[in-house]
């Protein structure tokens, strides 16, 4: 399974602050903590040691607690257990990453997100040998949105879950699910790793109760081995750790004011998310509404539930699990609870993490390491000798698809498709007329202005006009070259936010996750082509 590599900031994936975050502009640099090398990491260690342990274990005895809990009803490797019990311990350490619920895990990158986790734990104590390193998925169970994870894409087919959700998703009942199942399977076959699909889905969500249950078996059965550690924030021991913020929160809205100030430095960026002026959610059963501050009360968005200011405060001493934190507050929950070194997420994610770091200094808790998670194309024996027999570059194949044609025509062409020259001429004869309009009548100039205009836009219409008839004449190449882009980016989009898992497990087996594990640098900063 060899792996060949293109940039992050060279594969057009990536948005202007991820790419000047990776080239480390200056103009970022106050914007994080350190920057995800293994040297930096040294200095993150200490600061996290002194700032997480405190006095006492007491946010650890309750995390391992909370774990055990969480895990009592499922199959437990010895590594998880392990790593679960070391948690206690004031050298060990974490590495996160967080995720939705999606079902069936929903598009491959969940794979590569926990991958890097688990990579850079083992890198981690490779280097660091006297700490322990876990690594730790974030389950995303208090969201609300059941539309953007309930489904995935097999074999160029949406499969999708209908059914009625409010409040967080981790709640869900799966009893609706057998239906589904019963679809999706008869599009699986029958080979031995169909048959592990088959069974992996049905005793992941025919057998749980909720859709929390059913994702943390699932990641556990696929990553368990690894010594992967699933914590859902929806605890009420937990949120026990965060009641002070809770209260800052709703008092003071200060996640407000230091994330706007973040923001107004990011001005020449696009910004991810806005921070509300309380950025927590209530939640109670099947309800997750936004708590609003109006008229010297608060009240739950769309409900006709109040507070008094004693009355919540009171109600988040006793019952601390019915505030939830949004996209904004979420991160400083998790930073809170984990003695947590770095966060690892998409360009999205870091892109809003990004607007954290005030919020983090004025709560005095630091700020974690951030780091794009590892991005995979994955290409198969045929299409790799057709990509070699089309003498593609992999760049080439990171292009749009019309930049790409273009490029790939004018390759194949016996004769230059590029006026260039022509038009520098033109330019040039035209800066004799206008010095012989200068000359004579100013008002000459502008008719000078406009011939050229005419003259050059001639040439650019007959250069696309030869383009165009030029790919017609290379039909067939460009015709194989646009197909194998299209199988190694459906849609014109990424692989891996297109493809489930299950598809390349069918063919794979559990090869796939070895070699994935294998072959990933976390801190390559690289797209990775892993060749099956």
């Amino acid at each position: 399974m060899p792996t060949d590599c293109i940039s992050y900031q060279k594969s057009g994936y990536f948005s202007k602050l991820i790419i000047d975050y990776l080239d480390k502009k200056s103009e970022l640099e106050q914007l994080y903590n350190r920057f995800p090398t293994i040297e930096n990491f040294k200095k993150q260690i200490e600061e996290k040691e002194i700032n997480f342990n405190g006095n006492d274990n007491f946010k650890r005895q309750v995390l391992v607690s909370e774990l055990q809990n969480q895990y009592s009803e499922i199959e437990v490797s010895e590594l998880t257990k392990q790593n679960i019990l070391l948690l206690k311990d004031s050298k060990t350490f974490t590495v996160t990453t967080g995720h939705q619920l999606n079902l069936f895990t929903g598009p491959l990158y969940f794979l590569y997100k926990i991958i890097s986790t688990i990579n850079l734990c083992k890198e981690l104590k490779n280097n660091y040998p006297e700490y322990n390193f876990v690594p730790i998925y974030w389950m995303a169970t208090e969201d609300h949105d059941f539309e953007e994870i309930n489904h995935f894409n097999f074999k160029g087919k949406k499969f999708s879950w209908n059914t009625e959700s409010k409040g967080p998703v981790g709640r869900l009942s799966t009893e609706g699910l057998t239906a589904f199942f019963d679809v999706f399977k008869a599009e699986l076959g029958s080979s031995n790793n169909a048959e592990y699909l088959k069974k992996l889905f049905s005793e992941s969500y025919l057998k749980q109760s909720n859709l929390a249950d059913s994702t943390r078996f699932l990641a556990n059965e696929l990553f368990g081995e690894y010594g992967l550690v699933i914590l859902d924030g929806d605890s009420s021991d937990l949120k026990k750790t965060f009641i002070p913020y809770i209260k800052d929160e709703l008092l003071h809205q200060n996640s407000n004011k230091k994330v706007l100030e973040s923001i107004d430095k990011l001005k020449n960026y696009s910004i991810q998310v806005n921070p509300r002026e309380i950025n927590l959610f209530y939640i109670e059963n099947n309800l997750r509404e936004r708590i609003i501050y109006e008229n010297g009360s608060y009240k739950v968005n769309n409900t006709s539930i109040e507070f008094t200011e004693t009355e919540i405060l009171n109600l988040v001493e006793t019952n601390p699990e019915k505030f939830s934190p949004n996209v904004i507050l979420r991160p400083l929950y998790q930073e809170v609870i984990l003695p947590n070194l770095a966060y690892i997420g998409g360009g999205g994610e870091i892109a809003y993490w990004l607007e954290l770091k005030a919020m983090f200094a004025f709560h005095k808790v630091t700020f974690p390491i951030l780091l794009v998670r590892n991005s995979v194309v994955l290409i198969d024996e045929r299409q790799e000798s057709k990509r070699n027999k089309l003498n593609l570059t992999w760049e080439e194949l990171f292009t749009k698809q019309e930049e790409l044609t273009s490029t790939k025509t004018k390759f194949f062409s016996e004769f230059t498709i590029d006026f260039s020259e022509q038009k520098e001429h033109l330019k040039k004869q035209f800066e004799t007329l206008y010095k012989i309009a200068l000359k004579t009548d100013k008002s000459f100039i502008g008719a000078v202005k406009a011939q050229e205009k005419k003259q050059l836009n001639g040439l650019e219409n007959l250069e696309k006009r030869l383009l165009k008839a030029e790919k017609k004449v290379h039909a067939a190449q460009l015709d194989r070259i646009i197909q194998l882009q299209n199988e190694l980016f459906p849609n014109q989009s990424l692989q891996e936010r297109k493809l489930n898992f299950s598809e390349v497990y069918l063919d794979q087996g559990n090869l796939l996750i070895e070699n994935l594990i294998d072959r990933l640098n976390p801190l390559s900063g690289s797209f990775s082509i892993v060749n099956l």
